[in-house]
């Protein structure tokens, strides 16, 4: 894969070039920090589209919390927060991590944690918000650590998961229902059309249109990415063993086995990436006003988290390829206004489907790209609010609470770790030719 991509004017070589030496090792390195490494989700709010029969019953899918009365699990409000030594040391608890190992999602958390989240509630409750996320409301939202539930192939697969991706194409990105995207294995046959009156249909969109299929399109290319990289490949005495698998990814990405389509959606992948690139460097100031902190309540770590984010930011404004946002919804005024409450309404719907994903990790893992996304394209559209910040307090103008600074991290780590091991993928490929 290499050249220049559609739609702007950057190359594929220099990004994969930035993104390994430069931002590559320090998302990684903030991504394990406390303030990052900790998400609130909502994984029981019921699927608002279809009744949810595609539950996925394999283990790696499920979510086995001990129960409630022996452990604490998650975080709960107020002065609920305890911890029991004899509960810890109970056989309930050994039961319960049994059950989680093979990957199951892990929702249980130290008691400093659970301390440090009252902390950073309150600190948050005090800041004064952009949104209020029904999830984090919800009695039903729990922390989950990040890093104890990392994004992997489950085996949720078939028509329960592809009808979650045909929602998205089909209902939200502008698409009428007489053109069928190459490869749909839900679409009726058409002969040898190989997908020309798609890509016919798509370059005749408008430039916003046509940006947000390729961001949906990225997006699913890079969860494919990682499915790729972590796969299940064999499982002995119950130790699980998770690394690339070349099969599967030449399955989903080959030109020839996938007819042209899977270099495409490698593209779509590069420009997902520029896209929250752009949103990074457009959202600095507002991370480097001095009222703004990674607030965990431990002073040290919150400076050090504050200066490797900041050292991210000057990185990514160094970038000289940056895509051009001024070139979306530049028309008349209230025309472009009408299309980005179209564009923002669309995907407010694809975050709503992800409720609909049967396997909980899946869940996990789409709901926090979904948002990480939303919030990189709310900080594209709010350059003039960002930039009239004051400097010592909060801004009525632009705010982002805890939960969407967590989602645009990790969202745009796992577009990073999605093309480096795009580079794993080639120097496995060479050695297997």
């Amino acid at each position: 894969l290499t050249g220049v991509l559609d739609d702007c004017l950057c190359d594929i070589e220099s990004i994969d070039d930035f993104n390994t030496f430069k931002i590559f090792p320090k998302i990684q390195k903030l991504q394990e920090r406390d303030y990052f490494r900790y998400y609130k989700v909502n994984l029981k709010r019921p699927c608002p589209f279809w009744a949810d029969d595609g539950h996925c019953s394999i283990k790696d899918c499920h979510v086995e919390p001990c129960p409630e009365s022996k452990i604490p699990v998650g975080i709960k409000a107020g002065s609920s927060n305890k911890y029991s030594k004899a509960v810890n040391n109970s056989k309930e608890l050994e039961d319960c991590e049994q059950a989680n190992k093979l990957g199951a999602v892990n929702s249980t958390l130290s008691n400093q944690s659970k301390e440090a989240f009252i902390d950073w509630a309150r600190y948050d409750d005090s800041q004064d918000h952009f949104c209020e996320l029904d999830d984090e409301r919800s009695p039903d939202a729990q922390y989950v650590d990040l890093l104890l539930n990392p994004e992997r192939y489950t085996g949720y697969k078939g028509p329960s998961a592809w009808r979650v991706w045909n929602s998205i194409y089909e209902e939200n990105c502008f698409k009428p229902r007489s053109v069928y995207r190459p490869l749909n294995p839900l679409a009726p046959s058409r002969g040898g059309d190989d997908g020309e009156s798609f890509y016919t249909w798509l370059e005749g969109l408008c430039l916003e249109k046509r940006v947000f299929y390729k961001l949906i399109s990225g997006l699913h290319a890079s969860i494919n990415l990682h499915l790729c990289a972590n796969y299940l490949l064999e499982e002995t005495w119950g130790k699980p063993r998770w690394g690339p698998n070349v099969k599967e990814f030449t399955r989903r990405f080959d030109p020839v086995e996938t007819k042209g389509e899977g270099p495409r959606r490698l593209k779509n992948l590069y420009f997902l990436y520029l896209i929250e690139l752009r949103a990074l460097s457009k959202v600095a100031p507002y991370f480097e006003r001095s009222v703004v902190d990674l607030y965990t309540g431990n002073g040290h770590e919150d400076a050090e988290s504050k200066a490797l984010l900041l050292d991210i930011f000057r990185d990514t404004k160094s970038f000289h390829m940056h895509f051009d946002e001024k070139s979306m919804f530049a028309g008349d005024k209230k025309g472009a206004k009408s299309l980005k409450e179209e564009f923002r309404l669309h995907f407010k719907n694809i975050s709503r489907i992800m409720d609909c994903v049967g396997c909980d990790k899946c869940r996990l893992w789409g709901k926090l790209q979904t948002q990480g996304l939303g919030t990189a394209l709310k900080i594209l559209f709010s350059e003039k609010e960002i930039q009239s910040l004051p400097e010592n307090s909060p801004s009525k103008g632009f705010q982002l609470t805890r939960q969407e600074i967590v989602a645009l991290v990790n969202a745009f780590g796992r577009l990073s770790t999605s093309i480096r091991e795009l580079q794993n993928f080639k120097v496995l490929l060479q050695h297997t030719r």
